[in-house]
């Protein structure tokens, strides 16, 4: 009789993978993007080294992540993890560049619209952690109009200066608006939207915006810096961020480095690389509006609808279908440095 061997479980290698993605952008920034090295090393420095200051007096403070009980059952044992991570890595990443650039028109517009999105996600988490609060946030209409807001006052910059024509798709008039102010809340909303496992959003985002800054480098040196500081910043907040997470980013995070995207790519008239750098991002926002759509497009007389996916977005789908959240991680990272690589590909061969 052959012995009956147990499965072997997956072993959660989320240091390895956050080493990897490491390695390979010190070696992408180094190769190609060496005079913006040292931005790109200071953020990452002071971003891991506040970080161990920030996660003990986020737990101090009881900031701790509320967790849904709809989501995977393995994510309730992450209950309590402080959240609110962005508050400590993303001032590195607007006020690194400063230091290199100075006072750049556009790079104090791209600053201020990536700031003011982090302090709408900062009230969303604040009002998810504090005592006696219904934990649950601003609403997302209340979301909405508040980045809506700030992106007119952004598109209001560019339009002033003459800028309408910089989306990368010619002159379209007043077509402009509608489409920066969709550019900026599908950005911001698109990263917010991955942000849902370990490491998966912070690693993602380090590489899109690793990838962005070497495609505007050449002429938009200042806007490049603002790049590689948001990657370096983003790859300290992995130090405390890779499996298992001491600290989630939270809105603050994600709603802001959608929003520097978005702007780096505006003022830059990047927006078409942006969807191909941020190709992980477009996809987990599709997933949730196919899940969605599906779902009423099949609802019966019952009231109940049909799933798409096992969970949106996507990245639960795949979870939920046997894989561990590390080699999810590791496979969309791999599939966000493709894009991204194809990206600079095609906009340096243009």
């Amino acid at each position: 009789m052959q012995p009956v061997v147990a499965p072997r479980p997956a072993v959660p290698v989320g240091w390895r993978t956050a080493l990897v993605l490491g390695l390979a952008l010190v070696t992408v920034v180094w190769v190609w993007g060496r005079p913006l090295v040292s931005p790109f090393a200071v953020a990452f420095a002071m971003s891991a080294g506040t970080g161990f200051l920030a996660v003990p007096l986020l737990r101090r403070l009881k900031a701790g992540q509320v967790i849904r009980t709809d989501g995977p059952q393995s994510h309730l044992q992450k209950a309590g993890t402080p959240t609110m991570g962005g508050a400590f890595f993303l001032p590195w990443a607007l006020l690194v560049p400063l230091a290199f650039f100075g006072l750049n028109t556009d790079l104090l517009a791209a600053i201020a619209l990536g700031g003011a999105c982090g302090l709408v996600g900062l009230l969303d988490d604040w009002r998810v952690i504090r005592p006696k609060a219904n934990r649950r946030g601003i609403t997302a209409l209340q979301k909405m109009i508040l980045l809506v807001a700030i992106g007119t006052l952004f598109c209001g910059y560019l339009f002033a200066g003459g800028r309408a024509s910089v989306v990368g798709l010619g002159d379209i008039g007043v077509l402009f608006w509608p489409l920066a102010l969709f550019v900026l809340t599908g950005s911001t909303n698109a990263v917010n939207l991955t942000d849902g496992l370990d490491a998966l959003a912070g690693g993602t985002g380090a590489i899109a915006s690793a990838a962005l800054g070497l495609i505007v480098l050449a002429a938009h040196p200042a806007l490049a810096c603002l790049c590689f500081s948001l990657s370096g910043a983003c790859l300290g907040f992995l130090v405390h961020n890779r499996h298992k997470a001491d600290v989630f980013m939270g809105d603050t995070g994600s709603l802001a480095i959608g929003g520097i995207l978005a702007a780096v790519a505006l003022l830059s008239g990047q927006v078409i690389a942006l969807a191909l750098v941020g190709g992980v991002f477009v996809l987990e926002a599709l997933s949730v509006i196919a899940q969605v759509g599906y779902y009423k497009a099949t609802k019966g007389p019952d009231g109940k609808g049909k799933r798409l996916l096992r969970m949106a977005p996507l990245h639960h789908h795949f979870e939920l279908g046997g894989l561990h959240e590390t080699q999810v991680v590791g496979r969309f990272y791999l599939a966000g440095a493709v894009l991204a690589v194809l990206a600079v590909w095609l906009c340096r061969a243009s």
